[in-house]
């Protein structure tokens, strides 16, 4: 069973920032890697589902024209919103996966650290909602923690099967380290290198 929103508001009636995402040089560098993976320099139109209070939205603001990001913690959407006041271009709204789901393509989706919190069965919904949004040229990149987190129904290692197995693109990055995975895929082919990105 998948975590309702009542347990991210608690995490966030208790912190603005429950991950450390702010502070932590783990989530920073973490941060700096999904960046630099996207290999190119600007997309017209991102979409990143559970973006908790905007860390890394604010940084793919900059690197595009129109940014959407949801959350189900009416909190964390609250506080990604004033992260995000000087972007008029980037929108966040409250909502829960499948479901609640943006109007439009995106040509860059991004699952980032929150695939393992649904049962694998809603989360190959929420793959056929990713895989039916994406423009003809459109990306998704995940990037998860490796390690089992208490209550989560999944692991970081089966979301990104589950990726992989059915949205059925390109693999074009894949960066794995001790703590995380990051991979992502596209309707283009065509392999990058993020080691030589990042050198």
């Amino acid at each position: 069973m998948s975590l309702a929103a009542d347990y991210f508001d608690e995490l966030f009636a208790e912190s603005d920032d429950p991950w450390a995402f702010r502070t932590r040089w783990y989530e920073q560098r973490k941060r700096d890697l999904t960046l630099a993976a996207l290999p190119r320099q600007r997309y017209a139109r991102v979409f990143e589902p559970g973006c908790a209070n905007g860390e890394l939205s604010l940084r793919l603001a900059h690197r595009c024209d129109e940014l959407i990001g949801m959350d189900m913690s009416a909190r964390a959407v609250a506080l990604a919103r004033k992260r995000l006041s000087e972007f008029p271009r980037a929108t966040i709204v409250e909502g829960c996966l499948p479901d609640a789901w943006p109007e439009g393509k995106f040509d860059l989706i991004v699952v980032s650290e929150w695939a393992y919190y649904l049962p694998p069965a809603l989360f190959v919904q929420v793959i056929e909602r990713i895989a039916s949004s994406l423009t003809p040229d459109g990306a998704v990149l995940a990037c998860h923690w490796l390690h089992p987190i208490e209550g989560c129904p999944m692991l970081g290692r089966e979301t990104h099967a589950l990726l992989a197995e059915h949205l059925q693109l390109q693999p074009v990055v894949r960066h794995e380290e001790t703590d995380f995975l990051l991979e992502m895929w596209s309707k283009q082919s065509g392999r990058f290198d993020l080691a030589e990105q990042v050198r």
